[in-house]
């Protein structure tokens, strides 16, 4: 009886030069010949993060446009006899809120470096400048209510709380998720290379700290 066996591949030779064997093809029973398996381009929590930004980005352009909509329709704009909104005060608190998104920066890096106290010392940073730019923004609205601007004073004023509120909500809601990072982080949570939950928390800070710039141009500016 008669056997087939299976024989690499033959090189041959062509004007005296010996021509390389084909490649593999995937095929047959050696392992080296099956596909390597595919690493997703993104994980769960990066895609997870991806949809919520989508749906924040959808959200808060449908509050930008009705703000819009409402700014050009108006015959005066502001009103009367309505107090003016801090631009000055604002700006400089802008720059506040654009330092805490380098300071997260600089977090990601320390990650990348595995320095803990490093991470920990700069995730405070950037929690403790959003949490400024919240106290700023709170005695801003206090003075601009002690002044006559209040949500039921028009729309001029329903417009300004709504959307810069729903921002300093979100800005509250990521320095809340900063500070329950800094807690995992100084326990070494992240030490043992699932910085996931630490990757969404930062592409979230600098969702909300980019946001802000366009809503004080739309806003205080226009």
């Amino acid at each position: 009886m008669t056997t087939l066996t299976e024989h690499p591949p033959i090189a041959r030779r062509t004007n005296g030069h010996r021509l390389p064997p084909s490649p593999p093809t995937g095929g047959g029973d050696d392992p080296e010949r099956e596909p390597g398996p595919r690493r997703p381009l993104l994980d769960n929590v990066k895609l997870a993060m991806l949809f919520l930004i989508c749906g924040e980005i959808m959200f808060f352009g449908g509050l930008v446009s009705a703000f819009l909509v409402l700014r050009v329709t108006a015959a005066l704009w502001p009103p009367p006899l309505q107090p003016r909104l801090p631009v000055g005060v604002t700006g400089v608190n802008t720059l506040v809120l654009l330092a805490s998104s380098i300071a997260m920066v600089a977090a990601s890096r320390a990650l990348g470096r595995d320095d803990t106290r490093g991470l920990v010392r700069r995730l405070l940073v950037a929690a403790g400048l959003g949490t400024a730019f919240l106290l700023v923004q709170g005695y801003e609205w206090v003075r601009l209510v002690g002044f006559g601007l209040t949500v039921s004073s028009g729309a001029y004023g329903g417009t300004f709380y709504t959307l810069i509120g729903t921002h300093a909500a979100h800005v509250l809601a990521a320095v809340v998720w900063v500070g329950v990072t800094v807690v995992l982080a100084a326990r070494g949570r992240f030490a043992d290379g699932r910085t996931a939950p630490l990757q969404a928390c930062a592409i979230y800070w600098h969702f909300v700290v980019a946001l802000w710039p366009i809503l004080y141009v739309t806003v205080y500016l226009i």
